[in-house]
């Protein structure tokens, strides 16, 4: 039996910094096995008076449990989402509890754009784009090209990436909810 986490199969969260615009989307889809539950849950946010967006994919239940704990570590920072990433990937990767826990968070504010995974590790992309969850690599390509070939406003791109991802895959739906700073 290997040691790997498994592979996260549910909803699709994008997130993207363009200029000054940051805007993060995510499907309304849970599911349970192959049977889906519901079709408008929330799963993006703003924390810290509006200044930072988070969006999770995974177990729903350990997803919230890491969302708690990050607003907690953005609270004692000071609205430091860095700082707040770093603090809790150190205590996810040392808590027996957390280890064990099936989620990843997508996070973003003016500066950055970063993907907090249980593994420990707390991802930059080059481009500020974050993408998680099943239907997550078919929402950053379709981000990426927008990105390129288009003038279209950050949540324009985060909605229309997301539209693709829920053609794609199937526990990704069309319910989607954008979040702008």
């Amino acid at each position: 039996m290997s040691n790997s986490r498994p592979i996260i199969r549910a909803t699709t969260i994008l997130g993207i910094k363009k200029g000054k615009e940051v805007a993060m989307g995510g499907d309304g889809q849970v599911t349970f096995g192959d049977t889906v539950m519901k079709e408008k849950a929330r799963k993006v946010r703003k924390m810290y008076d509006d200044t930072i967006l988070t969006g999770f994919a995974g177990a729903a239940a350990d997803a919230f449990t890491l969302f708690d704990r990050f607003e907690k570590y953005v609270e004692q920072y000071g609205g430091n989402m860095y700082r707040a990433a770093v603090e809790l990937t150190k205590e996810w990767r040392m808590d027996k509890y957390l280890r064990q826990l099936e989620a990843l968070l997508a996070v973003a504010d003016k500066d950055n754009t970063l993907i907090i995974s249980g593994t420990g590790e707390i991802i930059q992309p080059d481009d500020y784009i974050v993408a998680i969850g099943s239907g997550g690599p078919y929402a950053q390509a379709a981000a990426r090209a927008l990105m390129k070939h288009t003038k279209m406003s950050a949540a324009d791109i985060v909605k229309e990436s997301l539209k693709v991802a829920s053609q794609i895959c199937i526990y990704t739906n069309d319910k989607i909810v954008v979040e702008e700073l």
